[in-house]
């Protein structure tokens, strides 16, 4: 096991070329692929342009150049879900959907039974409702189902993404709360790029037309999710006058991440984009303004993934915090509201859940570890949230190596920017 002991730079003041947006990635892998049925393959697709190198984007990249019989797309939840529907609907051989030991015990069971409801040939190889998965994909009719709104996006995006091909297309009906939507929408932007009618017709339904897509070349932004961490570096720096650059970025993005900015923008960090023409990549300047709010209540319902950084931001701020919408929280990659509990307490923070969706921190505090080494459970966004604490006191990261998931070359850029990073075993 590999642990990465990290000291700060005197002074930050970096450009970083981000990583490009895995969500974006693999929606259009998926897309791109259901444009090209019944061509050679994808050795005949044309994949998009600045794809993403993360270990989630390889994995369903790999899987579609080889098919083989046992797909293993390991600790990559958006690939299951993405390659469950892509295998139902796509006529072929049988094929075995697992992953890791994790993966196994992560729900699909709402999935498997609207994809069912659709035709679909899916068999349980395991424990009934999770992976892994017998598919045996055909030609699906498609038409109108219904699935719970305040489950995982990723199985309403699934799901959306193979409506072109369906004979009847689809209409989907979101029943209770709709989380997540900027990914819901960002999936219907996406389809739209390659041609398919799919929209909102009513406040709970979504309409997809049997369109089928068309190929085309197309360019992946870059991700702002990724950005977070270097919000959350400029938030925690004490030093006057910082400044961050990163690459790549759009004003008006379709990523719901995007909305780090404006959270951001309580915490005292400015954003100024170099243009802010519409569709174009440009360099974005974060700095401090030095305007902090005494106090954040946020609902991150429709951007779950920005939640780790924003509790260790504001308590390493010394800004209490209440948090919500945090539902998802408990089927990722962990259960990150306790692996958060667990370790905030080594950094001498005491934080409360309440029903599994809600998290706060109202100034308790308890006895903080001498030099906190911070479990990671393999979970990328752990360790990429922990490690800008290095900015306030020495800290330790344990099994480092799972930034690859969604920002493979993080610790490069970290050294870059002066972070010195020294490699131990324990």
């Amino acid at each position: 096991m590999k642990q990465y002991k990290l000291t700060a730079p005197s002074v930050l003041e970096t450009v970083v070329k981000l990583p490009a947006s895995k969500s974006i990635s693999n929606r259009a892998l998926i897309i791109c692929a259901l444009a090209h049925r019944g061509s050679a393959g994808f050795d005949a697709m044309t994949l998009p342009e600045n794809l993403s190198d993360c270990d989630d984007t390889e994995v369903i990249v790999r899987a579609l150049r080889t098919m083989p019989h046992e797909i293993n797309i390991k600790a990559a939840g958006t690939a299951m879900r993405f390659m469950t529907a892509y295998l139902a609907a796509t006529v072929g051989d049988a094929h075995l959907l697992t992953g890791t030991e994790r993966m196994k015990h992560r729900p699909i069971k709402i999935l498997v039974d609207a994809l069912r409801l659709l035709g679909a040939d899916i068999s349980y190889a395991g424990e009934e409702g999770f992976p892994p998965l017998l598919i045996k994909g055909k030609q699906l009719d498609g038409g109108a189902i219904e699935i719970a709104g305040n489950v995982s996006s990723q199985f309403i995006s699934a799901l959306l993404m193979i409506g072109p091909v369906l004979s009847k297309g689809l209409e989907l009906r979101l029943t209770g709360e709709i989380i997540s939507r900027p990914y819901i929408d960002l999936t219907l932007w996406t389809m739209r790029e390659f041609g398919a009618d799919a929209e909102w017709t009513a406040a709970d339904t979504i309409t997809v037309k049997p369109q089928p897509y068309q190929p085309k070349p197309y360019y992946i932004e870059n991700d702002w999710s990724a950005a977070s961490y270097w919000y959350e570096m400029v938030a925690l720096s004490e030093q006057p006058g910082i400044q961050v650059k990163l690459e790549g970025l759009m004003d008006g993005s379709k990523q719901g991440d995007s909305s780090v900015r404006y959270i951001f923008s309580l915490l005292g960090v400015k954003t100024l984009f170099q243009t802010k023409k519409p569709g174009t990549p440009t360099t974005v300047t974060i700095k401090k303004n030095g305007h902090c709010v005494s106090r954040l209540e946020y609902d991150f319902v429709n951007s779950p993934d920005l939640a780790q950084t924003f509790v260790v931001t504001c308590a390493m701020m010394n800004i209490p915090f209440h948090f919500t919408g945090l539902r998802t929280l408990k089927i990722k990659e962990t259960d990150r509201i306790e692996a958060l509990k667990t370790e905030m307490r080594k950094l001498g923070f005491v934080l409360h859940d309440v029903n599994d969706c809600e998290l706060l921190w109202d100034g308790e505090r308890c006895e903080a570890q001498e030099l906190p080494a911070i479990d990671t459970y393999e979970d990328h966004r752990m360790a990429l949230a922990f490690s800008p604490v290095v900015l306030k006191q020495p800290i330790a990261i344990n099994n480092p190596h799972v930034v690859t998931k969604s920002y493979p070359h993080y610790w490069d850029d970290l050294q870059k920017a002066g972070f010195q990073i020294a490699e131990h075993d324990f």
